[in-house]
């Protein structure tokens, strides 16, 4: 089942330029193993959406509190829901890097 989170970020913009590199490492290992569907941040760096492949919301919460985003405060606030794909367009999406 895939869980949405929309993520608030701390205003630290130097905080998040800092721990960006291991938290898109962190991703692209969810990635690899099934455990994300999609990711981005906001173009106005005030958060972000995830998107998790995980059988519980428990399961998709501690995925998010392993991030290191969250480990170092980027993370201030989120809702997570289930979420459905009803409609997706892959042209759009950017590739895998």
């Amino acid at each position: 089942m895939k869980w949405a989170a929309i993520i608030e970020y701390t205003a630290d913009t130097a905080k998040i330029a800092e721990i960006r590199p291991v938290h898109r490492e962190y991703l692209s290992k969810l990635l690899e193993t099934g455990q994300l569907a999609i990711a981005g941040p906001l173009l106005d760096d005030s958060g972000a959406i995830i998107v998790y492949e995980a059988d519980t919301a428990e399961a998709a919460e501690t995925l998010l509190r392993e991030d290191p985003f969250h480990h170092a405060g980027v993370f201030v606030r989120w809702t997570l829901k289930p979420w459905k794909t009803v409609f997706a367009n892959p042209a759009l999406l950017p590739p895998n890097t």
